[in-house]
């Protein structure tokens, strides 16, 4: 299988020393490409790091997670940061209100300054939302509004934008929005990473051009709604992703994650929507390289 990780923490492999090993372990599972993705001052330096060091097999994602309201946040760094060429999207970046619901006016003005931030890079956000569905859309919503102002130039837009489309199949969820006035599809805005949502949640997602991705998690025993959810979202609109270190798919639980065990969330996606997953990890990975913006 040809695999795209489009979510994973390497903050605990630097710290072991074994990112060499992981990234060893990736390949021979199939993974070619991995977005290492950072949240912090120290997590976002990392991310640039690493993928400078291993350009053919990590891109990198940058930006201020809700967990950082405390913590210092030096802008004009995070700019520089993401002006690297590794880069290709703003994240992890977000709203979590199931520990710290009072902090939320808190977590909005941050989440808020970072898709700012993005749009004023053309760079796709990967959002993290939990019991925030409804604040989510709706800053996301104004984000995507943005989002088309700030990619509306055609002579910005990456090669891929005026040859994806396509019509909505049967039984499934919309496709993106198409740009205004012909020139195509506007660029995807952002991912909703780890997705753990019902299918209203999904659909609002998708109505604002946003991808779903998926974890380790459609592969617990409790997740079954999950999986129905996973069938719904159209081909063209997929991510498969582990979230590593954590969210261990079964039968691995009990390991640490990594991006090798993406290939099982694959595997599990592709049984849920009846498909083969050679070719589910084919489409996932070219939708990854969409996203992302990433040429050949």
């Amino acid at each position: 299988m040809k695999l795209f990780d489009t979510h994973a923490h390497f903050d605990p492999f630097a710290a072991e020393g074994t990112v060499a090993a992981v990234l060893a372990r990736a390949a021979a599972a199939g993974v070619e490409k991995m977005c290492a993705v950072g949240s912090s001052e120290a997590s976002n330096e990392l991310v640039v790091r690493l993928a400078g060091e291993h350009p053919s097999a990590l891109v990198a994602a940058v930006g201020y997670d809700r967990d950082q309201l405390e913590k210092p946040r030096d802008m004009e760094k995070l700019a520089a940061l993401a002006a690297d060429p590794a880069v290709v999207a703003v994240g992890e970046i977000g709203l979590d209100y199931y520990y710290s619901a009072e902090t939320a006016p808190a977590q909005r003005a941050l989440f808020g300054q970072m898709l700012e931030f993005a749009a004023a890079r053309k760079r796709p956000v990967i959002v993290h939302s939990r019991y925030a569905d409804d604040d989510t859309v709706d800053m996301l919503g104004e984000f995507s509004t943005a989002w088309k102002k700030s990619v509306s130039d055609p002579h910005g837009l990456a090669p891929w934008v005026n040859q994806v489309g396509g019509d909505a199949t049967a039984n499934q969820l919309p496709r993106s929005p198409t740009a205004q006035g012909g020139g195509g599809p506007i660029p995807p805005p952002g991912i909703l990473h780890c997705f753990t949502g019902d299918a209203t949640f999904a659909e609002e997602l998708l109505a604002l051009g946003f991808y779903i991705s998926f974890s380790g998690i459609v592969s617990f025993n409790n997740a079954g709604p999950l999986r129905e959810v996973a069938k719904l979202v159209p081909e063209d609109r997929l991510l498969i992703e582990t979230d590593c270190p954590y969210l261990t798919p079964k039968p691995f639980r009990g390991k640490v994650n990594e991006p090798a065990f993406v290939a099982r969330v694959a595997e599990v996606l592709a049984e849920a929507r009846g498909a083969d997953a050679s070719a589910l990890a084919e489409t996932t990975f070219v939708n990854a390289r969409r996203i992302f913006q990433l040429e050949g």
